[in-house]
């Protein structure tokens, strides 16, 4: 068994285990969805019962102030094994990732199974990386499916042995370009995941003040004004990163083309995903498109973006058909 070969079992052993964890996080992640309760709702069951006894209706629960979640709220131990062995799969993937581009011996994203792999990375990356700086196990339950159908998708139908770059592709620019898209992949998926539980959530909040509430999971879900900040602050980051791919992809199309732009279906779509964003920014600062006109300018942002990645790739044939299916 040559050391080639080693590294391509390693690579595909490393991506079927680290999707084993993440099906037993998304497990974990479920229960604890399931099971989560605010302290608001906490706080309702302990002044009831004791009126119910005659006893006293005062109640106080620890919380935490930026998500509103109880303390000792009883989906918090499978929250934390869920997020834990989400870390566990994403340095799975991590090596997979390494040893597929060892075994080609060069970057691992010259085709559509390879860009699959690391934009599974990505989206797990930028939800592991908020992780650090807030409470976002009950966004695992969206996030890491994504992510797990993403790599079964490349696994049964994407897989394709490692092949040399066509002459275009090789260049420190499918470094750049290639990298700064994948990144902006992950923070735009996520974006469009807490656009649409704002959604949910604010059609919860609009039907429960008109007196007809009925979809009781929406209230497991984190204030409306909150997940709406996310969508933006996670766009107002990515949105100059996708800018920054396009015009080194550009640039890049000058080097290896001659010319800058030509209105290749991938450089077309990209563009397009470049204007719906750029709507979604002004749309935020415009008082008639805040909330869920600009939510959904979110989400067909996201539905753009991957078009451009399977769409364009299995439907158009240009001067980036690099499907290598």
């Amino acid at each position: 068994m040559t050391q080639a070969t080693t590294l391509a079992d390693l690579s595909n052993l490393m991506t079927y285990s680290a999707m084993l964890v993440l099906s037993l996080a998304m497990i974990a992640f479920f229960v604890s969805f399931a099971q989560r309760r605010t302290s608001a709702e906490i706080v309702r069951e302990r002044v009831t019962e004791p009126a119910l006894v005659g006893g006293s209706a005062t109640a106080h629960v620890d919380a935490d102030p930026a998500t509103g979640e109880a303390q000792f709220e009883p989906g918090r131990r499978a929250g934390n094994i869920a997020m834990a062995l989400t870390w566990v799969a994403f340095g799975l993937l991590s090596v997979a990732v390494l040893t597929r581009g060892l075994w080609a011996g060069r970057v691992p994203w010259g085709n559509m199974y390879e860009f699959s792999l690391v934009s599974a990375f990505a989206v797990l990356g930028v939800f592991l990386a908020v992780s650090l700086t807030r409470d976002v196990r009950w966004m695992g339950v969206f996030i890491v499916p994504l992510a797990l159908l993403t790599l079964g998708l490349a696994v049964t139908v994407l897989y394709t042995e490692a092949a040399q770059l066509v002459p275009a592709l090789q260049s420190y620019w499918l470094v750049i370009h290639v990298s700064a898209a994948i990144i902006c992949g992950g923070g735009f998926t996520f974006a469009a995941v807490t656009a649409l539980l704002y959604l949910a959530r604010d059609s919860y909040d609009r039907d429960t003040r008109a007196g007809r509430a009925l979809a009781p999971l929406a209230r497991r879900l984190p204030p409306a004004e909150r997940l709406d900040s996310m969508t933006y602050r996670t766009i107002m980051f990515t949105f100059p990163l996708w800018t920054f791919a396009i015009v080194a992809g550009a640039i890049w199309a000058e080097a290896a083309w001659g010319r800058y732009w030509g209105w290749d279906p991938k450089e077309t779509w990209s563009f397009i995903a470049w204007v719906v964003y750029a709507a979604y920014l002004h749309a935020r600062s415009t008082v008639g498109w805040r909330g869920r006109r600009a939510a959904w300018l979110a989400v067909a942002g996201v539905a753009v973006y991957w078009f451009n990645y399977f769409g364009v790739n299995l439907l158009f044939s240009g001067l980036h058909s690099y499907a290598g299916i």
